[in-house]
């Protein structure tokens, strides 16, 4: 089985190490790669300035409240692109707003998580996504 390569983009350094624990946790071999900012997103997805050498995500963890351009902006120009729109997009944030969901489902994103607040139920949510996305469900290469 070939190892798989996370995208992980998150501001939170609490959820940043928590994600990394549960994949370290995992029965996947998961390669995570972190940025924390919608600026950054783009340049690794887009293999621009210091992530020229970035390896394509089989799958991308997407927070809506991140720096500079927020989860939405960064869902729209995955979604567009004829390269990144077959990357599965997980929305992993705090918000539970309606509009914010709606949203992400009109910008296709495969799945919408509200990140519960207790960290083992974090833990939890993070081992389900991987069970799920990376077990599971067949992603293309």
């Amino acid at each position: 089985m070939r190892k798989v390569n996370v995208l992980l983009v998150e501001d939170n350094e609490g959820d940043i190490l928590l994600t990394q624990e549960a994949f370290e946790e995992s029965k996947v071999q998961a390669d995570l790669s972190v940025v924390r900012n919608g600026q950054e997103a783009l340049d690794f997805l887009f293999k621009r300035k210091a992530y020229e050498d970035a390896q394509r995500p089989d799958i991308i963890l997407l927070d809506i409240n991140i720096p500079i351009y927020n989860g939405h902006e960064v869902l729209q120009q995955i979604k567009t692109d004829e390269q990144l729109k077959t990357i599965p997009v997980i929305m992993l944030t705090t918000s539970n707003n309606q509009e914010d969901v709606k949203k992400c489902y009109e910008q296709h994103c495969n799945t919408y998580i509200v990140k519960p607040l207790d960290m083992e139920e974090f833990l939890e949510v993070i081992l389900k996504i991987d069970q799920f996305w990376l077990q599971l469900s067949v992603i293309p290469e």
